[in-house]
């Protein structure tokens, strides 16, 4: 693996950034409403291609080393956390008490997917 990385940590690394790239894919034009929707759908289509050459690698790669469902559980924390950060800095809306403990209780129950 290149930079010494172990093959756990690659797929991660890999989802988060992926994971960048489909949060603007998705939710990245919600800050340009006069945007046309035809223009919004190309754009978000055209960032959402890097997001998969990113996601599918790190799936590849990661099932060597997790199960499927804990890849899914793994994305979809990386999906809060990543969501978390870019509804307070790129859309500027405030997170709640009550997002953080829906996130939390998210994450717990992620906890459950990877117990032995």
């Amino acid at each position: 693996m290149p930079l010494g990385l172990s093959a756990a940590i690659w797929p991660v690394l890999l989802l988060c950034l992926s994971n960048v790239f489909m949060t603007f894919a998705w939710y990245g034009h919600l800050k340009y409403k006069s945007a046309p929707l035809l223009v919004v759908i190309l754009a978000s289509w055209g960032i959402a291609f890097f997001e998969y050459c990113l996601a599918v690698p790190a799936n590849r790669m990661g099932h060597a080393v997790y199960s499927a469902a804990q890849l899914k559980t793994i994305q979809e924390i990386v999906t809060l956390v990543v969501f978390a950060g870019f509804s307070v800095f790129w859309l500027k809306e405030s997170l709640t008490w009550n997002h953080a403990v829906g996130f939390a209780l998210i994450a717990l129950g992620a906890a459950f997917v990877f117990k032995g």
